[in-house]
């Protein structure tokens, strides 16, 4: 890739469907220096909190997005990027906003890495990431139905590419490489 270009990756997922492995993946093997929309929530709430949840987060992001508008998580993400080059990966498109902000950029593509809810769920509930992350299926659906939430497969429509990450490790990375051989 040239150098001073940018090329920009939003990756967009349900809670457990593997965007965290892509975003990792896309940083070890291609350089990629990775954003989250949810990083400037963990950094507010790590000031009151030592552990963070995933309701703590939603709850924040709904709160930021009422008193200082629906783009405000992108504007934070914003300087970062103009000031960045290289591959960036921008993870957890939540909201049609961050859909909009990802392809303001000359430079971008969305990915949208999704698999079966009850996968998901099973994923989620080994991985122990957030102090909420152990519950019910029941409660896994429930969450999914949040405003944070609910967006992301209308978002997921408009991706450029699609993976379904139901089978291994090995799979879901060949897929994604398949993918950067098309970008670059």
């Amino acid at each position: 890739m040239e150098k001073n270009k940018k090329l920009i990756i939003g990756l967009v997922g349900e809670t457990g469907s593997g965007k965290d492995t892509v975003a990792k993946y896309l940083a070890e093997k291609y350089g990629a220096h990775l954003m989250r929309f949810a990083d400037p929530l963990k950094d507010t709430l790590k000031i009151y909190f030592d552990e963070i949840s995933k309701k703590d987060q939603q709850w924040l992001a709904l709160e930021f997005r009422k008193r200082f508008g629906n783009d405000i998580l992108g504007k934070a993400l914003r300087k970062k990027i103009e000031n960045g080059e290289g591959i960036i990966s921008i993870n957890g498109l939540r909201m049609p906003e961050d859909y909009t902000f990802v392809k303001s950029f000359e430079n971008s593509f969305v990915i949208y890495i999704t698999a079966d809810q009850e996968l998901r769920w099973k994923r989620t509930t080994t991985r122990g990431e957030k102090t909420d992350d152990n519950m019910s299926f029941d409660s896994f659906k429930e969450t999914e139905k949040v405003e944070t939430e609910i967006h992301i497969p209308e978002i997921g429509a408009k991706a450029d590419f699609t993976i379904r990450n139901e089978k291994d490790l090995e799979h879901l990375l060949s897929e994604t490489d398949k993918i950067m051989a098309g970008i670059m």
